[in-house]
């Protein structure tokens, strides 16, 4: 298996008679920042989704850290992994939705201790006081005892980002993390993930902020009705294209 903090193989995923991926191959470095941009209806969250089996492959495999996700090798067919293996391995995947997915009868802090608790990685007062700490990272130590409900979208997305850290994950996946929010709560949020960059983490993210992309990213993917069509350094890929379609894309959204 490949040293690559995620790998991606000859990814296909079809939902009734329309191939949504049409086997993608991807190798994401540890470690570093990893944008994929594209149109609507182009497969990028779908393709994040299958990262931590969301979404069950029809063919082609993920391997993250060397190890198959969702999947284990039986001769030389892959077989689904029982629900709780599965869980076990999304516990070492964040993952930050697009809508947010607070538990909206917990509490900011409740929502933070939530997972490392369930999952039995850390006791209660442990996972309090790393939940604080994120929550403060955040900028969000005030809101510790608010419902959802009483945040505005960037906060809740915020919350968000601290409770896929909670489980102190080496990679974390954002799907389309601004997309639901106000323009100007859009800074916040991008501003955590950009502190996020220079931790360390592994993060794979998908956005049409393309500012974001040239700033931040390490790697950027295009992509296109299902495929990769074109992938490179942000200097390379925003600046200088080499395929029409991700010239014309960039010039419809900059």
């Amino acid at each position: 298996m490949s040293a690559a903090a995620a790998r991606i193989v000859g990814a296909r995923k079809s939902f009734g008679d329309r191939e949504v991926l049409r086997g993608i191959d991807l190798e994401i470095e540890p470690g570093t920042v990893t944008v994929i941009l594209g149109p609507s209806g182009s497969g990028k969250s779908t393709l994040l989704r299958a990262v931590n089996h969301l979404e069950k492959l029809d063919e082609g495999y993920v391997v993250v850290d060397g190890e198959l996700i969702g999947v284990r090798l039986v001769g030389d067919r892959l077989k689904e992994l029982g629900e709780r293996q599965i869980l076990r391995q999304r516990a070492r995947i964040g993952f930050v939705f697009q809508n947010f997915n607070l538990f909206p009868h917990l509490t900011v802090l409740e929502n933070v201790i939530e997972a490392p608790v369930s999952t039995g990685l850390l006791p209660k007062a442990a996972a309090r006081a790393r939940a604080l700490d994120l929550l403060a990272q955040v900028g969000l130590s005030e809101k510790t005892d608010a419902f959802p409900r009483q945040l505005s979208g960037g906060q809740q997305q915020r919350v968000a980002i601290a409770r896929a850290l909670a489980l102190d994950p080496q990679l974390v996946l954002f799907d389309e993390p601004t997309s639901a929010l106000d323009p100007e709560l859009v800074g916040e949020v991008l501003a955590v993930i950009r502190r996020l960059a220079d931790s360390g983490r592994t993060l794979v993210v998908v956005t049409h902020e393309i500012g974001f992309a040239r700033d931040v990213a390490d790697h950027v993917v295009f992509l296109d009705d299902g495929v990769i069509v074109e992938q490179g350094p942000p200097g390379e890929v925003l600046v200088a294209p080499q395929h029409p379609r991700t010239r014309d894309f960039l010039a419809r959204v900059l």
